[in-house]
């Protein structure tokens, strides 16, 4: 299975948007702060300097993940989601792989990233990564996250 990873393109916005409500509603609820990311991704993430890629096997997008400036040397890690249908064959692994490999190149220091205890899969693959539980902050935008996770590059 070939599984390409590509660059944001507007089109993709609602393929992006569709991604990640599906899988927030699959466990949660669709929250403000996802509305105001996912409404306008150009918008709230590209023009203020980050990026969006997307997974594609064939000529279907299959997954995608966000990184949102921090800093200048640190970046979050969100918004990644792969559809249902292809879960179980390592795409969010690809996507987590390339983000790594991305912030690198870039010459970021950190990455980090906001997640929930009740996603054991998405935390053992962090940890696989090597992202480190690190404490967590007040006054979350999300309800849904209580664990913060970070990768020194």
């Amino acid at each position: 299975m070939s599984i390409k990873i590509i660059p944001f393109k507007p089109a993709y916005a609602p393929i992006f948007k569709e991604l990640n409500q599906n899988w927030i509603e699959q466990y949660f609820t669709v929250e403000p702060k996802d509305l105001y990311l996912l409404e306008n991704c150009q918008e709230h993430i590209i023009d203020k300097g980050g990026y969006i890629f997307f997974a594609k096997k064939e000529d279907t997008i299959t997954g995608c993940f966000a990184l949102l400036p921090v800093s200048n040397t640190t970046f979050e890690l969100g918004k990644m989601a792969v559809s249902t249908e292809f879960q179980g064959l390592k795409i969010g692994q690809k996507l987590l792989s390339f983000a790594i490999e991305f912030a690198k190149e870039k010459s970021w220091e950190t990455l980090i990233l906001y997640s929930s205890t009740k996603l054991d899969n998405a935390l053992h693959i962090y940890k696989k990564f090597g992202f480190k539980e690190v404490p967590l902050e007040k006054n979350l935008d999300y309800t849904r996250s209580d664990i913060k996770m970070q990768l020194t590059l």
